[in-house]
């Protein structure tokens, strides 16, 4: 009689242990798969002009570390990412002069993990972007052009 109390407790404690599994693995949030994500995005378009670490270029390259770009405006982020910039442009009081091309090319699932990479990581601590942010500000800019 032991034992088979002794089984049924050993399988009783597998099947919480496996549900308790389930939960926790059901229970992740998305924003960190985008982020599993978002780094390899980030390592393969963006690495080498805003260097692993987020520091940038002095005068070339902006920082990813705690300016307004990255920790501000959603919007104004995104379209950075689908537009590109042309011209020089002031980040901070400090001025960088190298072109960014457009990554419109990207997804706009693709641009919401990468940018909530950046958000969250270089020491920054901001939330997320979305998939229907990109979308909406995707949408707005075809109808300028």
């Amino acid at each position: 009689m032991k034992k088979y109390f002794l089984i049924i407790s050993c399988i009783f404690s597998c099947v919480q242990l496996m549900a308790q599994v389930k939960t926790k693995a059901k229970s992740r949030p998305v924003a960190g798969l985008a982020l599993v994500s978002g780094k390899g995005i980030y390592e393969k378009y963006c690495l080498t002009c805003h260097q692993a670490d987020g520091g940038g270029v002095p005068n070339m390259n902006p920082p990813l570390i705690k300016t307004s770009y990255v920790l501000g405006d959603k919007t104004r982020l995104i379209k950075v990412v689908l537009n590109g910039f042309s011209e020089s442009v002031d980040i901070d009081g400090e001025s960088y002069s190298n072109v960014m091309p457009s990554h419109d090319f990207l997804k706009d699932q693709e641009i919401a993990a990468v940018l909530t990479y950046v958000r969250k990581n270089f020491t920054n601590k901001a939330g997320p972007i979305t998939t229907a942010q990109v979308k909406a500000v995707r949408a707005t800019n075809k109808k300028k052009t």
